[in-house]
């Protein structure tokens, strides 16, 4: 942690910037710094970090980055509380159907990478919310939906022998049924772990991934387009290019998920 010489001004914002990434907090600061208002009274580099901080130095608003070694994000709010917690805008890079999440709770955030607009179009909204001065009520909503969010799986185990790799959830495109495994596609890497799909599929968050064959679950932000066949079949393709087909059982349960 790094707090800023000096202190803040009765006048001025005090603002904290969390982020694990040199890079991303030199940018902050410096969009922060085009405002008179604000004054930086501090820097943290991981949740804990940030926890102390906000603890210490008091201040009104917080940039606030989700993915952060030692806590994240939303590990910050729960031990300083969301009722003690300042202003907070996230700084995110998750996909955009978490960023819907946000939109649906009315929070701010900034979607990596931002700009100076953007960056300020998100700052007139926080000092909307300190002037009111008021415990916000949408964060602890909020803060509900992201610990039920939570209880699915966030990375997938895979072992090769005497080695162990994680795969994140969120870089997984769809996952495919191979006899007693399960073979799990990114783009153009794949792994295989030893799991049945139905088993694994509990395991996911529902709302992202969708069981469109006996065989293939797929990540519904994946799907770039769908094509319906005369068998009553779907044809769904995905960013990366590649296709697949629905089973006719499943074809309820995709025009439900997919508002078609």
């Amino acid at each position: 942690m790094s707090p800023a010489s000096g202190v803040a001004s009765p006048t001025r914002i005090p603002v904290l910037i969390a982020d694990d990434e040199t890079p991303a907090r030199r940018g902050i600061r410096a969009m922060v710094e085009r405002h008179p208002d604000l004054l930086v009274v501090g820097e943290a580099r991981s949740g804990q970090e940030t926890v102390s901080a906000i603890e210490s130095l008091r201040p009104e608003l917080v940039f606030l980055d989700i993915q952060m070694p030692d806590g994240d994000g939303f590990e910050v709010i729960r031990q300083v509380g969301a009722d003690r917690m300042p202003v907070v805008i996230f700084s995110t890079a998750f996909d955009e159907h978490a960023v819907r999440a946000f939109e649906a709770h009315a929070l701010d955030y900034l979607l990596k990478p931002y700009d100076q607009v953007r960056f300020d179009a998100a700052l007139d909204k926080a000092r909307e919310r300190l002037q009111r001065r008021s415990i916000d009520e949408r964060l602890l909503h909020f803060l509900e939906r992201v610990d039920e969010r939570t209880r699915y799986l966030q990375r997938i185990v895979v072992r090769h022998g005497a080695r162990t790799q994680f795969v994140a959830v969120s870089a997984v495109d769809y996952l495919e049924a191979d006899a007693n495994y399960v073979r799990i596609w990114s783009g153009d890497k794949q792994w295989l772990v030893r799991e049945t799909l139905s088993n694994l599929e509990k395991q996911l968050d529902p709302t992202r991934f969708l069981r469109i064959h006996r065989s293939l679950v797929v990540h519904v932000t994946r799907i770039v387009e769908i094509e319906s066949l005369f068998a009553g079949e779907y044809v769904l393709s995905l960013n990366t290019g590649k296709k697949l087909t629905s089973g006719r059982t499943y074809r309820a349960a995709i025009q439900a998920a997919l508002g078609i």
